[in-house]
């Protein structure tokens, strides 16, 4: 964060300071928490679902905060140097409006149902290769995320890429009005978070708040190969980049080809090479390849920039473990990343069977069974030779699957670990190529722990039989 008058900082969040003395005449950096207060640090008490900032006011004075944020209902109740607000999460968002509009940066939000993040990297690494900027971290993509990322823009980024999440309609609208976005990227859209979205028809209406929060003289990229995006994108009153496989998009992918760890694909007779772990991240592509395009990125640059995307951790993480190749797709999932997913093991080359190890996936409401079981169907169309389905609605999927014509030895509906575990080490054998994916809840990471140790475990073994027949 740019150092901010003290001064300013009251102004923007309507904020008072009765009695305060002895604070900095600028603030460097804020934090919510107070366990990463450094000297010097203005503590900002949030309230949240499992925990009150408010009730850490004190340890982080003790870290070396110069004073806290607090709301009026609880300053009585506390000690220390405070600046009072009415509520401490508006005033967050006042506050990183205020800070984005001081900024010339070009803020660039991204939102979907799936590949928000895998996008947002794409794009940074893309644009990184010329220009100076940044990305929401990890997933700072709500309303306390989102204002955290735009405090940390500095005077020399040129551009901020920030991940826009939402559970409801309103939710992005509200965000666009704290970040000012100046482009907007939209993922694909499909039924996530439908609990409290309630219906599919509201998920487009609330992504589609990105466009509409568009000035007239930004841009969108939007993928143009689905006609309902195509049909949410006349809602922005600025230009749109359509980008896709079809000859309808301005930006159009040709002689797309995906190996493990390499995705190939032409666009106006240029080739264009990422060191990516499924074919489905073209979509993610196309988008970072439409925004470099505007901002009049050449071919050289956006291909140096492809090149430098890594991806973060959970989403389709593909290594070698003993005689197996593990795919750690574990950071979340929802129908559209699951039907990626299973399409990612289909084509993943391998001499042993396929294997798809599906948590539950979370937050769909009453359409919960019905998602389940399509996702069992979507399994056994593609021809996966495994399927082993964990959580509470592990025997929808299961039925989905025998529906549609999988066989019943190759199908297992877990409700436990313990039972899990032992349905693979029944099943597992060299070559096999594992694919672990559910919903954050589901904390599938365990899973993939698990199969890592017994991988390691399998090495250890095979190395000690080698070593004794070599004494032999």
């Amino acid at each position: 964060m740019e150092p901010v008058p003290f001064t300013d900082l009251l102004s923007a969040i309507r904020g008072n300071a009765p009695g305060l003395s002895g604070v900095a005449p600028v603030i460097r950096r804020v934090s919510t928490d107070s366990r990463n207060i450094q000297e010097g640090d203005l503590f900002w008490a949030l309230s949240g679902k499992n925990h009150d900032g408010h009730d850490f006011v004190d340890a982080a004075r003790r870290r070396g905060a110069i004073g806290s944020i607090v709301a009026r209902s609880r300053a009585k109740d506390l000690k220390g140097q405070m600046i009072v607000v009415d509520d401490t999460l508006q005033a967050l968002a006042d506050f990183a409006r205020w800070y984005r509009q001081q900024r010339e940066t070009m803020v660039i939000g991204v939102t979907g149902s799936v590949g928000k993040t895998t996008t947002r990297e794409m794009i940074h690494a893309v644009l990184s290769a010329r220009h100076a900027g940044r990305q929401s971290r990890q997933n700072y993509n709500n309303e306390v995320g989102l204002p955290l990322s735009l405090l940390e823009l500095g005077n020399d980024d040129e551009f901020g890429v920030l991940e826009m999440g939402a559970a409801r309609v309103g939710d992005i609208r509200h965000l666009c009005e704290i970040a000012c976005p100046e482009a907007g990227v939209l993922t694909r859209v499909g039924p996530a978070h439908l609990e409290t979205f309630g219906s599919l028809e509201n998920i487009y209406q609330g992504k589609g708040e990105l466009l509409e929060a568009l000035p007239a003289h930004g841009f969108a990229v939007v993928p143009g190969d689905d006609e309902q995006m195509r049909n949410m994108a006349r809602r922005a009153a600025c230009s749109v980049i359509h980008v896709g496989e079809g000859s309808q998009n301005a930006i159009q992918a040709t002689n797309v080809t995906f190996e493990p760890g390499r995705l190939r694909f032409c666009v106006d007779r240029c080739d264009y090479e990422i060191p990516a772990p499924a074919r489905h991240y073209l979509t993610a592509a196309l988008c970072a390849l439409g925004v470099a395009k505007e901002i009049g990125m050449d071919v050289a640059a956006i291909a140096e920039g492809f090149q430098r995307f890594t991806g973060a951790p959970g989403r389709c993480k593909a290594e070698q473990v003993g005689a197996w190749t593990l795919i750690d797709d574990t950071y979340n999932a929802n129908p559209l990343s699951m039907q990626a997913a299973c399409l990612c093991l289909r084509d993943w080359p391998a001499s042993g069977n396929r294997l798809l190890i599906a948590g539950d996936m979370l937050e769909l409401g009453k359409d919960s069974a019905r998602c389940h079981r399509e996702l069992g169907a979507c399994v056994a169309d593609m021809r996966i030779n495994r399927l082993l389905a964990f959580g509470e609605q592990a025997k929808h999927v299961a039925d989905g699957a025998l529906r549609a014509g999988m066989n019943r030895h190759v199908i297992a509906d877990c409700h436990d670990l313990e039972t899990l575990y032992a349905v693979l080490d029944c099943w597992l054998t060299p070559g096999d190529v594992i694919l672990v994916k559910g919903s954050r809840g589901m904390r599938m990471e365990r899973i993939v722990q698990w199969l890592k140790q017994q991988g390691r475990e399998a090495t250890t073994r095979q190395t000690m039989s080698l070593a004794a027949r070599a004494v032999a």
